[in-house]
Order: structure tokens, then sequence, then C-alpha cells
């Protein structure tokens, strides 16, 4: 009896104890928004300059989300039409994105999609944007230049069904062009490539999880198993996620029915919810391997986490992103929307891929040493710390940082739109390449436009001057200095040459995007890029899959 009363006392102060702390917790809440609504008052009647509550009040929501996680946002009402477009894959308008062309002061065409509105009507990647319905749209300096590519984005989409004028010049032919563009409900295919190769394997690209990804998977494996299809891979690369419950449908396409996918754990009871395979799979013995990188996350951490987890699929390539969190919505007043974190989620062996941390928006992963270990369902060892490590590591093809500076200008992409327009056809997608004359006109066409390559190593080389001014030293060391500095100075001409062969790729692969599409660049990626080769030699090694998911060491 008195162990008894003692346990019910240990209730009661427990039970006390968390409502004295919800109470405080609730009075702090109170007093900082009494503080803060005061100060806000305070300002707006006596402060010297009128405040712009949009901009003051809207700072202070975006500050106090940044303290948070990275997933949790606010939208406007005018913004949150961002937020059905990327949980759905769906909004209305022309199908084209846009960029900014320092060079004209407006925007650009920088891809029609297929079958669109934009690609019907023969726009091209490149095409300046002029006016709408007569309205100029040039960049006259006020507000920034992403406001204002927006503000012009905003104006191509609208209702479905509706029509306006869109007037443009074709760039370098600066011919004019006036088309007339009906909207309509534009969706990117999430599953935007699916091929048999010639060994009887298969390879499905899933993009993102969206409505029906799920039944886009179905449908490509069924079309696949009906031309031959002994042996799968599926590309998760760059796959930034989306829906839990299209992985989880997507899943169950490979592991038997009843079994879970993905465990929500949050703050609430309502949050807490657990994800199972609710049908029959398509087939649960097909060898199967699973592409990841960096950038693979979310739902596609799911996905490849829970294969990885049941011993379903080999998963090959790089640690993936590490997000962990679960979102939901909820409507605010004035017809905002916040999008906030309200659990995490665990897969099958139990454990949470969210990353330990995050520094500018970049996941930090923990060191093995300090992480947690689980096991698969075949007693294989698996870790948590952030993200999916992959049962074998094989790096993405590196690119210079000279290739890649010079793809990240506006110059590339416009001898790209150049050979676009000055070349009517190409040759099959697999089998396209530049022609040496091709290469040297790219060379010369940057050349002219005053393309400098900023080297890192000569800022840092800048910043010691700068040190060894300050210390006086000059004399002692400045004729090393400047032996370091020819030596790391090139010409340009040296370094198209040197990087020829990623340059020459980086080329093609766009060239090639804006005649054939998506489609078209997986087929001239597809024997080009080292992880799919890799892929395709350990699908095709039924041995090495063997181990691999029975966990012996690779031979």
């Amino acid at each position: 009896m008195i162990k008894r009363l003692h346990l019910f006392c240990v209730c009661v102060l427990l039970l006390c104890g968390q409502a004295a702390a919800q109470s405080d917790h609730n009075f702090e809440v109170a007093k900082y928004l009494d503080i803060f609504n005061a100060i806000y008052r305070q300002l707006d009647v006596n402060y010297v300059d009128s405040l712009d509550p949009k901009k003051t009040l809207g700072t202070s929501i975006t500050v106090t989300l940044m303290q948070l996680d990275p997933y949790t946002e606010y939208y406007t009402e005018e913004s949150k039409e961002d937020l059905r477009t990327m949980t759905t894959g769906k909004y209305a308008g022309i199908g084209a994105s846009i960029r900014f062309s320092e060079k004209e002061q407006r925007c650009s065409i920088s891809l029609p999609f297929q079958n669109m509105p934009a690609d019907r009507a023969g726009l091209r990647p490149g095409d300046i944007i002029l006016s709408i319905d007569g309205q100029d749209l040039l960049y006259k300096g006020e507000g920034s230049k992403a406001d204002f590519s927006e503000m012009v984005s905003s104006k191509l989409r609208g209702e479905p069904g509706t029509t306006f004028e869109l007037r443009v010049m074709r760039g370098d032919q600066r011919k004019t062009l006036l088309v007339k563009l009906t909207r309509e409900n534009v969706v990117r295919p999430s599953v935007p490539y699916s091929r048999l190769l010639p060994d009887s394997t298969g390879i499905v690209v899933i993009s993102q999880f969206i409505e029906g990804t799920s039944a886009d998977v179905r449908h490509a494996v069924i079309q696949l198993k009906k031309q031959g299809m002994k042996r799968l891979i599926i590309d998760l690369r760059d796959n930034p996620g989306g829906l839990v419950e299209e992985a989880v449908n997507t899943v169950s396409l490979f592991v038997p029915r009843g079994r879970e996918v993905v465990h929500i754990k949050g703050k609430s009871w309502a949050s807490q919810r657990s994800f199972v395979t609710k049908l029959e799979p398509l087939d649960k013995d097909m060898p199967l391997v699973v592409l990841v990188n960096s950038s693979s996350a979310s739902a596609a951490e799911i996905m490849s986490g829970a294969l990885q987890d049941y011993d379903r699929a080999v998963v090959i390539g790089e640690r993936t992103y590490g997000k962990g969190l679960v979102q939901q919505s909820a409507e605010l007043p004035y017809g905002a929307v916040l999008k906030y974190t309200v659990g995490k989620y665990y897969i099958p062996s139990g454990r949470c891929v969210q990353a330990y941390k995050f520094e500018d928006g970049e996941p930090i992963h923990l060191a093995d040493s300090l992480t947690k270990a689980f096991s698969t369902a075949a007693g294989r060892t698996v870790r948590d710390g952030g993200g999916i490590t992959p049962d074998l590591i094989v790096r993405e093809d590196s690119i210079s940082q000279f290739a890649t500076s010079v793809n990240e200008t506006e110059q590339f992409l416009d001898f790209c739109s150049h050979y676009r327009n000055t070349h009517s056809s190409i040759g099959p997608a697999a089998d396209f390449r530049l022609t040496d004359a091709d290469y040297e006109a790219f060379c010369q066409y940057m050349k002219q436009s005053d393309f400098r390559y900023e080297r890192n190593s000569l800022k840092l080389l800048e910043a010691l001057r700068a040190m060894v001014h300050r210390e006086g030293l000059e004399n002692v060391v400045g004729r090393e200095l400047d032996s370091l500095e020819h030596a790391i100075k090139q010409d340009n001409d040296y370094e198209f040459k040197r990087w020829e062969s990623e340059l020459r790729y980086l080329l093609e692969s766009i060239i090639v995007f804006y005649y054939y599409y998506e489609p078209g660049v997986y087929d001239y990626l597809l024997p080009r890029t080292h992880v799919i080769q890799r892929a395709i030699e350990v699908v095709r090694d039924s041995h090495l899959m063997h181990k691999l998911l029975s966990g012996e060491p690779e031979a």
C-alpha cells in the first residue's frame, strides 16, 4: 500500500512539474509577443520615417523561421502557388523556364518543355522576351533582377485557357517573332527517362516524387518487362524528394505487401504515423540497383534507404543529402501558408537519415565513430548520422574549376543557343559530337565576349600579398610571390585546350538537350557516366550482387 501511494505521489509530482513548465512556456510566449507588439506600435507611431510593414514584419517572420530548420517556410498569398507547384509538380503557363540576360537587360527563354505551349509555338532557348500583350519588358534598374525575373515569370503564368501575345527576338539573328500562346496546365514528368539496354538491363530515372510518380514508375517497369528486362537500375540522383506516400508506393513495387517503409515521429500524437506497403509487388526478386548522390534527399532517401534496409537493392553512388524531416502546411490569415516541420522519419532499420546540422544550407554528417549502428533484414550493419551511405561508393565524374566557371556564364548558354539557331538538326543524341571547327568557334566566341577566369589561387595570392605588405616583407619574399603568380597564371588559350574534353562534354550535353530534351540527354550521358556504367556491371554480376546484399566483403 505504501509503495502504491509513493508511486502515485511521484506521478502527481511529475504531472505538476510538466504543467508548471508548460505554464512558464506559455507565459514566455505571451510576454515576448506583447513586447514585440509594443515595440512595433511605438516605432510605427513615432519613428522618424514611415515603416513598411511588408518589409519589416516580413523580415521578422523570415528571421524567426531561420532559427528553426531549412524546411520551415512562410509563403505569402502571392507566393503560395510555388508551394503547390513544388508538391504537385503542376502549374498553368506556357511550359518554359526563363533566365535574365545581362547583355540584353531582359529575360530570355531558358528552356521550353517538350510538347508544351512554348515548344509547340516554336520558341527556342535564348529567345529574348520583348513584350507580353504589348507591355515592354526591359529591366530599368528598379528592384532586383531576381524580382524582375519573377515578375516576368508571373506574367507568363495564369489561368488555363487564357491567351496572350508574346513578342520575342531570336538572339544573334536579331529577328523579331510574335506568337500567340494559350496557357495550360504544365506537368513536368517525374519519370523523364526509361530505357532497355542491349543486355536486358532496364534503367528508370525518377526526378521527383509528386502525385502519380508511383503509377508512372509502375507503367515504365511493366513496359520494360514486356521488352525483356531481367534486371533494373533506378536512378535517384539529384532527386530532391517530394511526397512520402509516392515514395512508399514506389517501394511497394519491389517488396512484399505489409512491410513498413517509414515511420514518422513527432511532438503530437497526430504526427505519429507509419507507412506500409499496401499492394502486391510487381517483382520482388528481379536484381535491383539504386543510384544516389549528395543531392538525393527526403523521399528519395526513404526509397533508397528502405530498399537497402530490406536488402532488396544494392545502393550505389555517393552519400545522400540527409533530410529526415517531415513537413505539413497550415493555412494562415490573408491567404498565407506556413510549411513547417512536424516530425522526423525513421526507415525500417530504425535509423533517421537527418543530418547532424546545417551550415550555410549544406548538411553536416556525423563521423562514423559518433554514429549508431543498425541492422538490415539480412544483418548487414548500416548507420545513422546523416543520409544514406551507399553499399558501393562510386564518386561522380568531376569537372574542373575552369570548365565549371565557363559553364556558369551567360555566354556559354548563348553559344549553345546560337548553335541551335544555325543548325536545323543534329544526328542521334547518343552519337552527337562537336567538330573541331565547332569547338574552335566556341573558343573564339568566349574570347570575343571578354570572358575572364578568376582563379581562386590568385585570389589567395592577392590576400597573401596584402599580408606581406602589412608586415613589411616585400623585400624578403616579393620575388618569390612574383614567380608564383607567373606560374599560376595561364593564358585562356591554354585553359581551353587543357580542358577541351570537359568543355566538349558540357557543350554537347546542353546542345543535345536543346534538340532532344531530357530523353536525348540521358541517351547522350548513358555511355559517358562512370557511375551508371559501374551500376550496369554490378547488376549484371549475380555473384557480386549476392555478396553486397549479404554483407560479405567484395573481393
